[in-house]
């Protein structure tokens, strides 16, 4: 912590009550700490527009340390030793000094958050004193380092878990996750998964996996909005039959990574989930077999799915690239053949769009014409079905039967914004809700044989139900009582 030095003009010192300090604000809020966990630094200014110099005969915190805030005044801090205060500061007339303030709170021997409050006392030498609030909450949690799983192990809800280091399952346990379970993962922190993972949300108890970051990084953002706040779950060659099911990723770098394994073999199974705002990939799927249901896969640096080899389903999704942090941003999907065949990749009743006028790459193998002995090349088998694309209209006539009720977005076209699909789409605050609205080209576009009975969020879907992870719900408005 460092202060501002007064200016070094003489000036004429004041004790009249008249004369008072100004604050750039009245109440310093720290939000929400885990306790025992120093926060971040607020800060704030002192200014003298009074006409005269004031003295301070001490500045002092009201509590002493009961709450666990510390400040810094003017580069003088309040210590222990010192009794928590400091003595004679100055305030020339016109200048300001800067005041630093943390906390680090005790634990509170609860599970529900602790409001704790304490003032910081500015006496004058005119007897007057004026005070400024300092605000936090401390939440107890429990705390994961480096910890390492080898046996059946459930994860219950109640205490938030802070991750820090990897959380590692190793080859024969399965992890657990139960409904209403939140892990917090510190920077760098994330799940590796050589076992089982099980993540049991319920519509009304998700799973959540989030970063550790509770306060705001200005007053309209809070950092759980910003991506790359922790690593993400990685599924290692060897891990099988895990599920994800109404689990909320997001802010990780690769939300989700599955690395290649024996493609005969369920991998991975994501339903009713959301992955959203990865500085790398929301999904990333290498010659896996892995399902993806009624899920919501959102705003990735990288792409929002990208699929190399395996064999993938993905039914009723959401993929929509508003990726709000780079404009060099990837697809909302990329599905390709390069390394390892493709057995499959079927895509039904899904939703694929976003900034770019075409937010579908593929890649695909071509055997080498310059070489009598080249391989032949891998497998590329994909088909799409009643779902609505933002891509160019294929023309091809080889490449058309893999296109099967499809809408086709095109970027001229007005009625296909791609925007108008959802409910709101503020990259500036980086707000966002996937679910549709009544502009969108997607409701009653999917195919009843196929579509899921229930959506992302557990609401049945209708006779005619809607291409994405999410049916159109007509918001009901509140009649005009004519009594009133």
């Amino acid at each position: 912590m460092f202060g501002l030095s007064a200016c070094d003009d003489i000036d004429d010192f004041t004790t009249s009550p008249n004369n008072l300090l100004t604050f750039s604000t009245d109440t310093v809020r720290i939000d929400t700490v885990f306790s025992t966990v120093p926060s971040s630094t607020r800060d704030f200014w002192v200014s003298n527009r009074s006409g005269k110099g004031l003295r301070c005969t001490s500045v002092r915190l009201e509590g002493g340390n009961q709450n666990g805030f510390r400040v810094n005044v003017d580069g003088v801090y309040l210590s222990p030793e010192q009794g928590y205060k400091a003595n004679y500061i100055e305030v020339r007339n016109n200048d300001s000094i800067r005041v630093f303030v943390e906390v680090t709170t005790a634990v509170n021997h609860g599970d529900a958050p602790k409001e704790l409050n304490d003032r910081l006392v500015f006496a004058l030498e005119s007897g007057v004193e004026q005070k400024v609030v300092l605000n936090a909450w401390s939440w107890d949690a429990d705390f994961a380092r480096n910890k390492t799983i080898t046996t059946d192990y459930t994860i219950t809800a109640g205490k938030p878990l802070v991750v820090y280091g990897p959380l590692t399952v190793e080859e024969g346990a399965t992890l657990t996750i139960a409904p209403g379970a939140t892990l917090f993962f510190h920077d760098g922190a994330g799940i590796d998964v050589k076992g089982r993972l099980v993540c049991k949300g319920t519509a009304e108890q998700p799973v959540t996996l989030r970063g550790d970051r509770l306060d705001y990084m200005f007053d309209y953002l809070p950092y759980d909005r910003m991506s790359g706040l922790w690593y993400g779950v990685h599924f290692m060659e060897k891990s099988y039959d895990n599920r994800m099911e109404f689990t909320d990723l997001h802010s990780a770098f690769n939300g989700v990574r599955v690395d290649s394994s024996d493609v005969a073999r369920q991998t991975l199974t994501i339903a009713n989930s959301t992955i959203h705002n990865c500085q790398g990939h929301a999904l990333y799927v290498e010659n896996s077999k892995v399902t993806v249901e009624n899920s919501q896969l959102t705003n990735a640096l990288n792409n929002c799915l990208g699929v190399e080899g395996g064999d993938v389903l993905v039914n009723n999704c959401t993929l929509a690239q508003f990726y709000p942090f780079d404009s060099n941003r990837a697809s909302a999907l990329n599905f390709s053949a390069l390394k390892h065949p493709l057995q499959q990749f079927v895509c039904r009743n899904t939703l694929i769009t976003g900034y770019s006028a075409d937010e579908m790459m593929g890649g695909k193998p071509v055997k080498d014409a310059t070489s009598e002995d080249a391989a032949e090349p891998n497998a590329f088998n994909y088909q799409f079905e009643n779902c609505v694309i933002r891509t160019p209209e294929v023309t091809k006539e080889e490449e058309k039967p893999h296109f099967v009720n499809v809408v086709f977005e095109e970027k001229e076209n007005a009625d296909s914004v791609c925007t108008n699909h959802f409910k709101k789409v503020d990259g500036d605050k980086q707000d966002y809700d996937f679910r549709l609205a009544k502009t969108s080209v997607a409701i009653d576009r999917a195919d009843p044989a196929t579509a899921t009975k229930t959506d992302r969020n557990a609401m049945p879907r209708d006779e005619r139900p809607d291409v994405g992870a999410y049916e159109f719900k007509e918001e009901k408005t509140e009649e005009p009582n004519p009594q009133e």
